[in-house]
């Protein structure tokens, strides 16, 4: 019997908006998803098991965060004014010179970010960790331990990134490699062409690293229109041509693919599907957002993320997918049923593949990973950007308001 072995039993919930249903949890697994009640309450057989009741709520999978920077927020500091120059070097520039006194990296930050982001129902995290000669791997490790912190409820999938370039800094290109070889998922690139002015040199020298060591690609593709395309071509070129794996090269942003003319985007989203090339998007509100339809007809994943979160480049952002996914529907036009269900799939059950391969969605054998909203259904959850009354990571629960803090606490 399922529930001789259940840690806890989730009563009175929608899966997706659906028929209620009561979720048991055993260990940091759905063990079953069955009719309410089928599971009797104060059963005997339930022995010490935990019994929450979701009154009827919509139950989510945990929202998965595919693209962040968790190692570098100013979250749990007093305000701190935006200064520096404006752009993408300018950014850099400040960010060098104030990280140290914001004790970026270190695990206090991460830890915050992290606490914050699982207050809002997030349980699976892809983030860039800064890799410089200034820090080395020293990010890495502070990540991670803010994740133990958590006891895991969390789970990190880390690209070690090249914030400052590549190429540009003699001896980044070394501690990535040193970053792959000691566990870290993925390796970030920068702008190849407008950051190294080298756009060859440097993907070359990541997708070395890549092919020698197996780890994943995630590269920053700021680049616009004609320049951005180029650079596409160049990375699928190199998947192509090394035979990387589907799923291990991702670029985040993209501005180019909705700069360009139609033809040129089909082109290369039917080049992506062919590869197994996936996007991030942070969904920015002044640009042109993926098209959902054209992505989806490819068959090119992409996932929500949330970038920086309160960081040395702007001070908005709040760790909050559903609030990322509300601004894609909401600035790309996004209105129907179906179209505003899939966003939340997106935002949830299918980002999952950025951090993990394993099924991720209410159902036996998932990680428990459980967000209840009280909402009329999926829709309702992402228009109104509805808080999250419960959320289960990895089979333990948690009470958001108890992880409520203020940002400068």
């Amino acid at each position: 019997m399922v529930d001789e072995d259940a840690t806890l039993v989730i009563r009175d919930v929608r899966p997706w908006g659906g028929e209620r249903a009561d979720v048991v949890v055993a260990g940091s697994r759905i063990a079953a998803v069955t009719p309410p009640g089928a599971v009797p309450a104060g059963s005997a057989s339930l022995g010490t098991a935990t019994e929450v009741q979701g009154r009827g709520q919509v139950a989510l999978p945990g929202l998965v965060n595919t693209h962040a920077h968790v190692d570098k927020s100013w979250w749990g500091h007093p305000w701190e004014s935006y200064g520096g120059e404006g752009g993408t070097q300018g950014r850099i520039a400040h960010e060098r010179a104030r990280r140290d006194a914001l004790g970026i990296p270190g695990e206090a930050v991460a830890t915050r970010v992290l606490r914050e982001s699982l207050r809002t129902g997030t349980t699976r995290v892809r983030t860039h960790v800064d890799v410089d000669l200034g820090v080395g791997l020293r990010g890495i490790e502070a990540v991670r331990a803010a994740g133990a912190a958590l006891d895991d409820a969390i789970e990190l999938s880390i690209v070690a990134f090249p914030q400052d370039g590549v190429l540009r800094r003699p001896g980044v290109l070394d501690l990535l490699r040193q970053a792959a070889v000691a566990g870290a998922e993925h390796i970030g690139g920068l702008d190849p062409s407008v950051i190294d002015r080298d756009p060859v040199g440097q993907l070359d020298g990541l997708f070395d690293i890549a092919a020698d060591t197996g780890c994943g690609i995630d590269i920053h593709l700021h680049e616009p229109a004609d320049l951005g395309a180029f650079s596409f071509d160049l990375i699928l070129d190199r998947v192509e041509r090394l035979g990387i794996a589907p799923g291990k090269v991702n670029v985040a942003h993209g501005f180019a693919i909705v700069d360009v003319d139609p033809v040129r985007r089909r082109d290369l989203l039917a080049r992506m599907a062919g590869l197994g090339v996936t996007m991030t998007t942070v969904a920015p509100v002044r640009m042109k957002q993926l098209p959902l339809h054209e992505f989806d007809e490819a068959g090119v994943r992409f996932g929500f993320g949330t970038d920086g979160i309160r960081d040395l480049w702007s001070p908005y952002g709040d760790g909050d997918v559903l609030g990322i996914a509300w601004q894609y529907a909401r600035a790309g036009g996004v209105v129907r049923d179906e179209d505003l269900v899939r966003v939340v799939e997106i935002a949830s059950r299918d980002g999952a593949r950025f951090v993990t391969d394993e099924e991720h969605d209410l159902v036996a054998g998932a990680r428990a990973d459980v967000v209840l909203v009280d909402a009329e259904n999926p829709m309702d959850a992402l228009v109104r950007r509805v808080p999250r009354s419960l959320v289960v990571a990895g089979g333990r629960v948690f009470d958001p308001a108890e992880l409520a803090q203020h940002p400068w606490e």
